[in-house]
């Protein structure tokens, strides 16, 4: 508290100072009209209203000023007096200009320290709630295959000797599968404490399109090797703010989707269009499509349909993406096409100053 009011005192204490050491310049200067004086006080006032907290030292300030414009710019000099016609009018005016531009200012500052309080308290709701769907949406997904393990692996030890040998290696494979879906569900996890938890938003540097794309897709078809993208993009060489590896988990995650629920052998489409502000990427299958009620809640680890199987039905992996997109400032949607369901999502060109790395 002792620390505010040394802060604001010195902050009065200077502004004043600055003013009337001005004044003095350009009054010995021969710049004697008390008018142009009282610009140079009431500029002071202002700068104090702003760097200081509350209305004391704004009207304090006040005071001093119209005291000062009297006594040191006005004849007689060096004395206080109100009896020459017209200087009642005069410094009762100022000092009424001075109290009024106190007070509006420090009032817009209130207002403003109101709505950053409600602005950061917005972010920080976003923040929970992205939290609360990222965590709904662990628990939904990770449920499922942990059951399938532990009753996989069940069923061998307890029953081993009267298994076949084909029976055995079956649920041995199921085990092995459910597990590496584990652990890609913990690689997207993982992915997501890359963004920073202060802000909410990710260090990006320039990267080349092309490159992460390619990356994505190499890493993808080493997971389904029978996972076929047909790649459509611009000529032109484009390298755009972001952060690679989270990039690419959002392009690996919408493409494995495409290529597990489509339920169709076509390729799948990756389309990438160069617009003025963004880059926009389009993935697109030619299969069954998605639940047209459901479309607003996929993001949300929310989304479930009788044409998705079970936990590896569109749960976290979007809402993953979602958040990774979010962070970067972007925007991502989901449709229906003719053929099919696609997934977009766009990065903005313009690189933020206060993501520079």
């Amino acid at each position: 508290m002792n620390r505010h009011i040394f802060r604001n005192l010195g902050i009065t204490l200077l502004g004043l100072f600055a003013a009337t050491a001005l004044s003095f310049l350009f009054f010995h200067l021969g710049h004697k009209n008390s008018a142009n004086i009282a610009v140079i006080y009431i500029l002071a006032l202002i700068l104090i209203a702003l760097n200081t907290t509350g209305y004391l030292y704004g009207i304090l300030a006040s005071l001093f000023c119209v005291s000062a414009v009297n006594v040191f710019f006005t004849y007689p000099f060096y004395k206080m007096d109100f009896s020459i016609a017209g200087y009642p009018i005069t410094f009762v005016g100022m000092l009424a200009i001075s109290l009024i531009t106190s007070t509006t200012t420090t009032r817009i500052k209130k207002q403003k320290a109101v709505l950053d309080e409600r602005e950061r308290k917005l972010a920080e709701a976003e923040k929970e709630r992205i939290r609360a769907n990222l965590l709904r949406a662990v628990s939904h997904d990770l449920r499922t295959p942990l059951t399938s393990i532990i009753g996989s692996s069940a069923s061998y030890l307890e029953d081993q000797e009267n298994l076949t040998q084909e029976e055995k290696i079956e649920l041995i494979a199921n085990i092995n599968e459910d597990a590496h879906w584990l652990l890609n569900m913990v690689e997207n996890l993982l992915t997501v404490t890359r963004i920073q938890n202060d802000s909410g938003l990710v260090i990006k540097s320039l990267e080349v399109v092309e490159e992460v794309v390619g990356e994505a897709i190499t890493r993808v078809q080493k997971r389904h090797p029978k996972l076929t993208v047909h790649v459509s993009m611009p000529e032109d060489f484009l390298m755009i703010p972001m952060d690679a590896t989270l990039i690419e988990q959002v392009l690996i995650n919408l493409m494995e989707n495409a290529f597990l629920h489509a339920q169709s052998k076509e390729p799948i489409d990756l389309i990438i269009e160069n617009m003025d502000k963004e880059v926009v990427f389009r993935i697109r299958d030619h299969g069954i499509g998605l639940d047209e009620e459901q479309i607003p809640y996929i993001f949300e680890g929310k989304y479930s349909s009788e044409h998705t199987d079970g936990y590896r039905g569109i749960g976290i992996g979007l809402s993953i993406c979602k958040t990774i997109i979010t962070a970067h400032t972007g925007m991502i949607c989901a449709l229906n096409h003719e053929d099919g369901a696609e997934f977009s999502f766009a990065l903005p060109k313009e690189k933020e100053n206060e993501d520079d790395a």
